[in-house]
């Protein structure tokens, strides 16, 4: 399996297997704690060769840097299916927050598991702005 797309923005929608994606991001400015980010979404294109088709459980967790969660795990499951003559075949996901609620300045990190296996991890860093 490999990640394709894995990415923090302002929006996205999937629209006949297109995965559309509107102002990836990594920083949140801010003149006041705690801070309310009204809309963003995590949007997720992962691709599988023929040996992994099937079912796969998908972890998303958004932590601060004690590890607190700043929603709760978004957990799933996908099923993978293409046809036989294709080699391979992709899945997009999107996790839509809204009022996302950051509580101090500094790191978080938004951390994507597939069937428990760790692949990989977005920062987000809020930063105070003057």
């Amino acid at each position: 399996m490999n990640i394709e797309v894995f990415s923090l923005c302002d929006a996205a929608t999937v629209d006949v297997g297109k995965l559309n994606i509107l102002g990836a991001f990594d920083t949140i400015w801010t003149v006041n704690m705690p801070a309310v980010h009204p809309q963003c979404a995590i949007a997720l294109r992962v691709r599988f060769e023929n040996i992994e088709r099937g079912e796969h459980r998908v972890t998303v967790n958004f932590v601060d840097l004690d590890g607190r969660h700043i929603i709760p795990s978004a957990n799933g499951t996908i099923n993978i299916n293409f046809p036989n003559e294709q080699r391979s075949g992709s899945a997009n996901l999107i996790l839509n927050m809204q009022m996302l609620k950051l509580e101090k300045y500094g790191e978080y990190s938004i951390d994507l598991a597939i069937d428990g296996r760790s692949l990989a991890s977005l920062p987000l860093f809020v930063r105070a702005r003057r």
